[in-house]
C-alpha cells in the first residue's frame, strides 16, 4: 500500500504491523546512545559489542565481527574470502575504503577451465583479501591490541556455536560439505550434517586465529597458513601458489560519492559495483516522491528501469581499475544522469537497454595503455571490445565517538567452495565463479587481476566528511547482485518516505533479474521481477501492464539481509535494525 500524507493511509499500514509508524515493521527499533552493531549473526553483533565495551572504536569491533562471523555464519563469509572496509573516523573527517578483493591466481587461465568455471573444486578458489583488509585496517585505525580483538571470535570457534534452522537447512543441501573430509568433521561429524541447536565447533580455525593475533598478516600470506593452503590446493589439483599469496596487497581507495537530495552517499569505488547504487539514486533524484509514492507500482517501475539502466553500465565499463580503465565521473555525473533518465518510459518496461557513452561525460581521454569500452565499437555479440593493455555477509558499527565502519565480506556463493583447507579450519571462497571466460568481455579471467565484485558497503552523511559532514546511515546486505537494488530500496525509504529502519529493511521487498548480467558464472539469468506477496493486488497488476515479467515469493522471501545503523541528527542516538530474512540481529549500547 503506498504512503501518503493522509494519516488514514499511515493508520492503515501501521495497524498491520506491532512496530508500524509509517510502514509495516514486527520488530522495534534497537536503540543506543554508546554503540551499536548489526551482523547476520547474533553472536557475531555481540562480539562486537562486547569490544565496544572494553573500550574499543568501530574499528576493532569490526575486526572482532569480522573473525567471528568464520565462526558464527560460515555459509557467508570466512577469513578464506574477500570484502570491502568502509572506514569513517569522524574526529579526522576521514572516510575510506579497505579493498580486501583477491586476484586470480598467477597460473588461472581461461584454458585452464575449458569445460567451465567449477563450484565445488579448489580450482574455484582466487586469492583470499580479507585478512589484509581487516589488520590493515586495524593497524591505522584501530585502538585495541589485536589480541583482545580477536578473543571473542576463538572462543566462538573453541567453545561451539548452536546450529540455526536457516543453517542446519542450508548446509545439508551442499553435499561436498558432507564428502570432503576437512569440511565434514565441522559441518557433519558423525557423517550427517547438525541438526539445529547443535553445536558447532572449529578448534583448527581457533589455532589459525590465535596465530594470526600472534603474527599478523605475514602468517596469514607468507607464512605457516599460507603453505597450509597451498599444500591443500596442490594436493586436490588447485592452482593457488605462495607466489599469489606474496603478492597479495590490500588496496587503500578513496570512495565515490553522489548528492542524493542534499546527501552524501558513498560507496566502494570500482572493483566494486557501488557505482551502480550511486546511478541507480542519480537517476530517481529526477523523480518526486510526493508523487511517486511508496511501494506504488509508479516508483517500483522507475527504479526498476533505473536498475537495468545502471546494470547495462556496469556490464559495459567494469573490472579491475588497475588494468581496464574506467569512466568513473562520467558515470556518475548529473548530466549523465538526466541524459539517461531520458529513456525511462513511465508506462512501459525496457528490454535489454543498451550501455551509454559515459566517456563523453568525463573531462579526460581514456588511457591507451589500459583496456576500455567505447558503445560505438560494441560488437553484435554485445561484448566489449578490448583495446590494449551469491554468497556474502554485511555488517555494520558504529561507536560512542561517531566512528562507524561498514563492511562486506563474502566466500561467494553459500559455503564458498564448501571446503575447508587442510588443518586451518578455514573454509575457502569460491571467487573464481565471477570471472567471464568469453574472449574480448571486459571482465574476461585473467591471471594475477581481481574480478569484478557486487559488494558495496554504503554510509550517508549530512554533507561532505571532509567539510564535517556527519553520518546519517550505514548500511548494507548480502545477495549478489541484488546487493544495489535491495540498498536503493532502504536509501529512498529512510530518506525519502520518511520511514525508520526497521520499516524499510522489514517492508515488502522486490529484486529484478536481468539476462546476461548474472555476476556468477555462465552469467546467464532470467528476465523477471521477483517481488514479496505481500504488494497490493493493484500495485502487482499495474506492473504487469507495463510489460514486467512477475514473479511472486513469499512474504519474506526476497533477496538480501539487510542491516543498518541510523544516526539521530540531534541526540546522536544509534538506531539499529536487522532484517528477518535471515539469523541477523542488532546489538546496542
Amino acid at each position: 500500500m503506498p504512503v501518503s500524507s493522509s494519516s488514514d493511509s499511515d493508520h492503515n499500514m501501521t495497524n498491520r504491523t506491532p512496530h508500524g509508524e509509517r510502514g509495516q515493521s514486527y520488530r522495534p527499533v534497537r536503540m543506543g546512545s554508546k554503540g551499536a552493531v548489526v551482523a547476520n549473526h547474533p553472536l557475531a553483533a555481540q562480539a562486537g559489542l562486547q569490544t565496544l565495551m572494553r573500550g574499543g572504536n568501530a574499528v576493532d569491533a569490526a575486526v572482532t565481527v569480522g573473525f567471528a562471523l568464520g565462526a558464527a555464519e560460515p555459509q557467508g563469509s570466512s577469513i578464506g574470502g574477500d570484502g570491502f572496509v568502509m572506514v569513517h573516523m569522524r574526529d579526522r573527517k576521514l572516510i575510506k575504503v579497505a579493498n580486501g578483493t583477491g586476484a586470480a591466481p598467477l597460473a588461472a587461465t581461461p584454458e585452464r577451465y575449458g569445460n567451465g568455471i567449477p563450484l565445488t573444486t579448489v580450482r574455484a578458489i582466487s586469492v583470499p583479501g580479507i585478512v589484509d583488509a581487516l589488520l590493515s585496517a586495524h593497524e591505522k585505525y584501530g585502538s585495541l591490541p589485536l589480541e583482545t580483538c580477536l578473543e571473542p571470535a576463538i572462543e566462538l570457534c573453541e567453545d561451539g556455536v548452536p546450529v540455526s534452522h536457516f543453517q542446519s537447512t542450508s548446509a545439508a543441501q551442499h553435499d561436498v560439505l558432507i564428502t570432503a573430509p576437512t569440511s565434514s568433521a565441522v559441518f557433519a561429524p558423525g557423517g550427517r550434517p547438525l541438526a539445529p541447536g547443535e553445536l558447532r565447533r572449529n578448534p583448527d580455525l581457533a589455532r589459525t586465529y590465535r596465530l594470526i593475533a600472534a603474527e599478523g598478516r605475514d602468517a596469514f600470506y607468507e607464512g605457516d597458513i599460507a603453505r597450509e593452503i597451498v599444500r591443500f590446493s596442490d594436493a586436490n589439483d588447485g592452482l593457488l601458489s605462495l607466489e599469489d599469496f606474496k603478492r597479495h596487497r590490500v588496496r587503500w581507495n578513496d570512495p565515490i560519492s553522489i548528492t542524493y537530495r542534499g546527501r552524501t552517499v558513498y560507496e566502494a569505488p570500482p572493483n566494486s559495483t557501488g557505482h551502480v547504487l550511486l546511478q541507480e539514486l542519480g537517476l530517481f533524484e529526477h523523480v518526486d516522491p510526493v508523487r511517486m509514492p511508496y511501494l506504488s507500482a509508479e516508483s517500483i517501475h522507475t527504479m526498476v528501469e533505473a536498475k537495468r539502466l545502471a546494470f547495462a553500465d556496469r556490464e559495459a565499463y567494469i573490472a579491475d581499475p588497475e588494468f581496464v580503465d574506467i569512466p568513473v565521473e562520467g558515470l556518475l555525473s548529473r548530466e549523465y544522469a538526466a541524459s539517461r533518465f531520458g529513456l525511462i518510459d513511465p508506462g512501459r518496461a525496457m528490454s535489454d537497454p543498451e550501455p551509454g557513452d559515459a566517456w563523453s561525460f568525463q573531462d579526460r581521454a581514456p588511457d591507451e595503455s589500459k583496456r576500455f569500452f567505447r558503445p560505438e565499437t560494441r560488437s553484435g555479440a554485445g561484448q566489449p571490445v578490448p583495446t590494449g593493455g551469491s554468497e556474502t555477509t554485511h555488517f555494520c558499527v558504529v561507536d560512542r565517538w561517531g566512528n562507524s565502519v561498514g563492511e562486506l565480506q563474502s566466500i561467494q556463493t553459500m559455503f564458498g567452495s564448501c571446503l575447508i583447507a587442510g588443518s586451518t579450519g578455514i573454509l575457502m571462497n569460491n571467487r573464481m565463479t565471477y570471472w567471464h571466460l568469453e574472449a574480448g568481455h571486459i571482465n574476461q579471467l585473467r591471471p594475477g587481476q581481481r574480478v569484478r565484485h557486487t559488494m558495496n558497503p554504503v554510509m550517508v552523511f549530512d554533507g561532505p566528511v571532509e567539510d564535517g559532514g556527519e553520518l546519517e546511515l550505514v548500511c548494507g546486505t548480502p545477495g549478489g547482485d541484488t546487493q544495489v537494488q535491495t540498498n536503493m530500496q532502504i536509501v529512498t525509504g529512510v530518506f525519502d518516505y520518511g520511514l525508520t529502519v526497521a520499516e524499510a529493511i522489514e517492508g515488502p521487498r522486490w529484486t529484478h533479474f536481468q539476462g546476461q548480467t548474472d555476476a556468477t558464472y555462465p552469467h546467464t539469468e532470467r528476465n523477471e521481477l521477483m517481488i514479496e506477496d505481500r504488494f497490493e493486488s493493484e500495485t502487482v497488476e499495474s506492473l504487469r501492464s507495463r510489460g514486467h515479467d512477475l514473479s511472486l515469493v513469499g512474504p519474506f522471501e526476497g533477496n538480501g539481509s539487510e542491516g543498518a545503523i541510523q544516526v539521530h541528527p540531534e541526540s546522536r542516538a544509534l538506531m539499529a535494525a536487522s532484517d528477518p530474512r535471515r539469523d541477523g540481529d542488532s546489538a546496542v549500547w
